[in-house]
């Protein structure tokens, strides 16, 4: 396939400046917007998949740092939009809003944009590998920096029922005063179990632990524990729900979260 060799050329450099970033200097936060580990699949060629991500933060930030509001009893709303462009190759289109105490109307908080790769089947990996890459345009209030970059690898491996899935994330600014900070590490998890072929049963872990090469202490590091699941209401719409208690005074410490996933379109 014509996609092999430029797969094979985008992971060779992905892996490169990944070997690069180890001189990083200081963290960014967790993204409470879309709190997902990303599994292996790409969506089909040809179809659509609507993610709409509801989350409340319970327990969170109570003070302003600078100019980001504190997070405690936000709302946040966000639609992504991903269409499956090839068999190893989607991109996505997010529109994040939230909505934050005594404030009457949902708050405009960023646009993001996201292309994700596979590394094909055919290809034998001893386990299954993608790789994706999301650029933020926040506003002040909930990021400092206006312009953001995510890169996201994801590794699965199955072992019958159980599914393990592992996104070492790495972050940082583009635009903004945390420009010249370095990269953050925010770490994803997740252990599902598949109870039968309606839900899944699964335990999430999120973290940010700061800077690579140069971590923060521990209480100031974020680590986050979800349990919940994914219950399939139909062959093509997925409910997932999860409660996140955080084990650290950093961070927010109860979220509570929900995601219905709608695949819609024709198969090419």
């Amino acid at each position: 396939m014509h996609w092999r060799g430029v797969l094979k050329i985008l992971f060779s450099v992905v892996g490169m400046v990944l070997i690069t970033i180890l001189n990083g200097t200081e963290a960014l936060a967790q993204d409470p917007f879309e709190i997902q580990v990303y599994e292996y699949e790409t969506v089909p060629r040809g179809m659509w998949n609507l993610e709409t991500h509801i989350n409340y933060v319970g327990r969170g930030t109570r003070m302003f740092e600078g100019p980001v509001a504190p997070t405690n009893n936000q709302f946040h709303l966000t639609f992504e939009l991903t269409r499956g462009l090839t068999d190893n190759f989607e991109l996505a289109g997010y529109l994040v809003l939230a909505h934050r105490p005594g404030h009457e109307t949902l708050d405009y908080v960023a646009w993001r944009v996201r292309p994700r790769v596979s590394v094909p089947k055919e290809w034998h990996w001893p386990v299954d590998v993608s790789m994706s890459l999301e650029f933020g345009f926040p506003r002040k209030v909930y990021e400092e920096n206006s312009v953001t970059l995510e890169m996201r690898p994801i590794i699965e491996e199955k072992f019958g029922r159980f599914q393990l899935d592992v996104n070492p994330v790495v972050g940082r600014a583009l635009k903004g005063p945390g420009t010249s900070e370095g990269w953050d590490f925010e770490p994803g998890v997740r252990f599902g179990y598949e109870l039968n072929k309606k839900l899944d049963l699964s335990l999430e872990y999120y973290g940010s632990t700061g800077p690579i090469g140069d971590f923060l202490p521990s209480d100031e590091q974020v680590h986050q524990f979800f349990p919940g699941g994914d219950l399939k209401i139909t062959e093509n719409i997925v409910w997932n729900f999860g409660i996140g208690v955080g084990v650290t005074e950093a961070g927010n410490r109860l979220v509570y979260k929900s995601r219905i996933g709608i695949l819609f379109g024709k198969s090419k």
